[in-house]
């Protein structure tokens, strides 16, 4: 019988037991349980969790474990992940163009959930079980997010009526679908495209059964962490106001806020140039700390001597590289690091759940793919102001 280590009692304990030179990703297991629940008790509807955010065994277990039965899958691959898990578990396949093989994978996985936002890929459905759910995904041109998803996917608001007249005509059950943009900070976005939704369904002369609202809820980076339960009441509000008494269900797809604040990375000051304005990690934007290239720095950010002693000089924005030979291996500037930091130590970098393990590589031979469970996923970070 296979013996499982302890946890440890948060990173700062590991680094200074263990001395590790590789980055490291540190899991809180009662955090993302935590997280989870607070999504379960807050949201108005049936919760999902985004896959694609972080497809770690130990992520879906925790989920699943904190009741969680619904999951968005983008591939087969991430199908496979969840039944392995839970073989039970409800599929929500909201990938929206699919390859025929790739459909041909979710028919045989029996996912309850389709979303399409073309007429060639309704076309391409036409296999799927009736009784099924297909869900019309539209786009508006609404900010507020860190970037827009609508640049890809979502019909505009009179195609996506015409599509969901052929759904429900097609025999499926028919329903809406968007997505406000990762790392939205605005509960506007919601109430905006909810009452399109409304329209939508007005002017195709189809009663959806459900509304998915999509991901896009922010996860904390900088400053004060963002107010989901605020998020969550908008969109109650905004549902009833666009639907009235036919208010269809709702559905979530977290993903970034469900999993990053279980985790911190820890990387490695490699080496610093004499000028002290220049130093390198062991992690960058090939490895655990790629989402930082795309969202910008956060501030969650500590740095402690090897011995796990937190650094304390006056802060000092510095240019950072990562570990490979490259470049383009650069975390974007004003990165403020104590002025006493030295080669050896760690800088940990607090609520990088999502896409870090997710997105690392193996170039240069870097990367991460070191998970250790501890009981908090932090150690003791400055307060957010």
């Amino acid at each position: 019988m296979q013996q499982l280590s302890a946890p440890w009692p948060d990173p700062v304990a590991y680094l200074a037991r263990m001395r590790p030179d590789a980055p490291v990703l540190f899991l809180s297991p009662a955090t993302l349980q935590a997280t989870a629940r607070r999504f379960q008790d807050g949201f108005p509807g049936m919760v999902t969790y985004a896959v694609k955010a972080n497809a770690r065994a130990e992520v879906l277990a925790n989920l699943d474990t904190a009741g969680l039965s619904a999951f968005d899958v983008a591939s087969p691959a991430e199908m496979r992940a969840v039944r392995a898990v839970n073989p039970a578990a409800v599929l929500h396949y909201n990938n929206p163009v699919r390859s025929p093989d790739e459909v041909a994978a979710g028919i045989g996985a029996g996912a309850a959930s389709w979303s399409v936002d073309d007429e060639s890929e309704l076309d391409k459905l036409a296999q799927v079980p009736r009784g099924a759910e297909i869900a019309v995904r539209f786009t508006l041109p609404v900010k507020g997010a860190a970037y827009d998803f609508g640049e890809k996917f979502g019909a505009s608001p009179e195609r996506a009526a015409d599509l969901l007249r052929r759904v429900a005509g097609g025999g499926w059950r028919p329903a809406l679908c968007f997505h406000p943009g990762t790392q939205c900070e605005d509960a506007g976005a919601w109430e905006s495209y909810i009452a399109a939704a409304a329209g939508i369904a007005a002017r195709a002369g189809v009663r959806i059964a459900r509304l998915n609202v999509g991901g896009g809820f922010a996860a904390h980076r900088t400053g004060p962490a963002p107010d989901l339960v605020e998020v969550f009441t908008r969109i109650k509000a905004a549902t009833t106001r666009a639907f009235g008494a036919d208010a269809p269900a709702l559905i979530c797809e977290p993903g970034r806020a469900m999993v990053s604040e279980a985790f911190t990375l820890a990387a490695r000051i490699k080496g610093m140039r004499n000028d002290g304005e220049t130093l390198f990690l062991n992690d960058g934007i090939y490895g655990g700390l790629t989402d930082l290239r795309d969202m910008g720095l956060t501030s969650r950010v500590q740095v402690l001597a090897p011995d796990g002693t937190p650094r304390k000089g006056a802060a000092q924005v510095r240019r950072v590289f990562g570990p490979t030979c490259d470049s383009l291996d650069r975390l974007p500037d004003g990165l403020a690091l104590p002025a006493d930091s030295a080669p050896g130590d760690y800088v940990l970098f607090a609520g990088m759940g999502a896409y870090s393990v997710a997105m690392t590589t193996a170039f240069n031979g870097y990367g991460l793919r070191d998970v250790v469970t501890v009981l908090q996923p932090t150690g003791h970070f400055p307060p957010e102001s």
